[in-house]
């Protein structure tokens, strides 16, 4: 049996297919026996496995379309795709542009494919669940997609033959159709606590944001942001932060109570195969480290997502999140980080100084306590000014999975996080303040400071900007800030101000258009046989 192939979300081929652990594999049997197949319960949850298991497709390989070309990540010493990460040189057959396209109707196609069966499959008391499942799981991908490309084809169907010929629906009609859809998953699926599958809680905070995301849009309806605070608040149900930043992003606790949805990985489902079938946030956000002779000392990075000056730059004295999220005192054994329970004894190999540290009588002060270590004062880690050497730039360490074997590829087997409580009242913060709820607004954004240990911000600087500063404080390298930026109307300003490969006329494109939309794949375009459809305007 073969596995289900999409060329671009436009000339879709599929066949039937099936699962082994967590993924789907080729089995050699007949479509009839595997229609036959996804008749049975067994056959059904297979459909239900493989349609989680796309998630770790969408996220796991490199996730330029979440970070790339914003504000606080920049080049290092390897190049980033330079269309997306530059703008200047994006354009539909631009390298990248494509994966979150093809992943995406890949995910809808399986999802398809599974909500067609679930009609005809043997029925029990879980089918309806799972179909509230599949829903969330489809309007997921659809979202990822709207964002990033506005409107797009709406294919609701499971298509078993081959189709040439494609309509792309309007952004509007794509969002009318994701609120449907998690709406519907909203009534079919679980209260409960989260233990990895999508739950109420998980569909309230998409909702949540959603809605926050189509009200900046011009048809978005005046009622959006109070809608969206509405939700997000029915996800927080009262719920505090009560983890310290370090212990919600300790390696192992993946599954803990702030999480409300996630990509899950385990080394047993991918050991076959750890480069392809792990995930590849550990590797990202940080410097070299050295090649190989450092395999087991130190931890493989890219090379290719650097924090630049204004993520740094967030951060004051104080905030539990300048060491929870970066690894400023980097030991002579990386990971003794994590291994060792007492660091008074271990021996510094690197210190990046942050900005509340920047006189010579400090780095004195440190030099001396440190004679061993290399002391990095502060403005000088930033990819901006230096880039070139091993060591030279600031790690994000949240992502650290000390299991992981050392090289390239996707080898962490750490959860992807998606969606969780610091975020949740984050979107509420937002959207109160949009509403013209300041004074809301701003307590659910104090939550989240408070729990940083961070001075409570005042209504007099509760504004936007100063959402999008916090929002990168509290989930700086999660999969948001791209359309973060996008959503708010931000990146053009911000990407230009804090990337230093970009300009403000980087984004100027055809007929007057900017290029804030990603274009459609070119071959996308190239394949469908309906002359109407039409690519982007900012690359016509």
């Amino acid at each position: 049996m073969k596995k289900i192939k999409i060329l671009l979300g436009i000339i879709i081929t599929v066949i039937a297919f099936t699962s082994c652990n967590d993924y789907l594999e080729e089995e050699n049997l007949s479509n009839v026996a595997a229609e036959e197949f996804y008749l049975t319960e067994e056959g059904f949850e297979s459909l239900i496995t493989a349609n989680y298991s796309q998630l770790r497709e969408i996220y796991g390989d490199e996730p330029w379309l979440f970070s790339a070309g914003t504000d606080l990540y920049a080049e290092g010493r390897q190049q980033e795709p330079p269309g997306l990460s530059q703008y200047s040189q994006l354009t539909p057959s631009s390298e990248g542009v494509e994966y979150l396209y093809d992943q995406g109707y890949e995910a809808i196609q399986i999802a398809n494919m599974a909500l067609h069966y679930s009609e005809i499959t043997e029925q029990n008391d879980e089918v309806d669940l799972r179909v509230g499942e599949i829903k969330y799981l489809r309007a997921n991908a659809y979202f990822l997609l709207v964002q990033t490309y506005g409107g797009v084809p709406l294919v609701t169907d499971y298509i078993s033959d081959v189709v040439l010929e494609f309509d792309r629906s309007s952004a509007e009609e794509i969002y009318d159709f994701i609120i449907s859809e998690l709406e519907g998953s909203l009534s079919l699926v679980e209260g409960g606590n989260y233990i990895g599958r999508v739950n109420k809680r998980a569909v309230r905070h998409l909702l949540a944001k959603v809605y926050l995301t189509r009200a900046y849009e011009e048809y978005g309806s005046p009622s959006d942001f109070e809608t969206a605070a509405n939700y997000a608040d029915e996800a927080i149900a009262g719920q505090e932060l009560n983890l310290s930043f370090e212990e919600l992003w300790w390696p192992g606790n993946d599954l803990n109570e702030e999480v409300i949805f996630s990509v899950q990985f385990d080394q047993s489902s991918v050991s076959t195969d750890p480069q392809n079938l792990g995930h590849t946030q550990s590797s990202f956000f940080g410097p070299a480290f050295g090649g190989v002779e450092n395999a087991g000392i130190e931890p493989y990075r890219t090379f290719t997502l650097v924090p630049t000056g204004c993520a740094v730059d967030l951060f004051e004295e104080g905030d539990d999140r300048w060491e929870g999220t970066f690894m400023v005192e980097m030991y002579e054994q990386y990971y003794d980080f994590y291994r060792v329970q007492d660091h008074s004894n271990l021996a510094v190999l690197h210190y990046y100084a942050p900005k509340w540290e920047n006189s010579p009588a400090d780095q004195a002060a440190y030099e001396a306590e440190h004679p061993e270590a290399v002391y990095h004062p502060y403005g000088t880690y930033f990819p901006e000014v230096s880039r070139n050497f091993d060591y030279y730039n600031i790690a994000i360490r949240k992502f650290d999975d000390p299991g992981a074997p050392y090289g390239e590829g996707r080898v962490s087997t750490r959860d992807i996080i998606l969606s969780r409580l610091g975020e949740t009242y984050l979107i509420a913060a937002e959207a109160y303040l949009m509403a013209g709820n300041n004074a809301t607004g701003l307590e659910r954004l104090n939550v989240v400071r408070e729990r940083a240990n961070a001075d409570p911000a005042t209504l007099s600087e509760f504004t936007i900007d100063y959402i999008l500063d916090e929002r990168g404080r509290e989930l700086m390298g999660e999969y948001h800030r791209w359309f973060d930026l996008k959503r708010t109307g931000k990146l053009v300003e911000r990407a230009s101000a804090c990337h230093y490969l970009i300009e403000e006329s980087n984004f100027e494109g055809a007929n007057g258009e900017l290029k804030i939309l990603r274009p459609i794949p070119q071959l996308a375009i190239d394949l469908n046989r309906n002359p109407n459809f039409q690519q982007n305007p900012a690359y016509q």
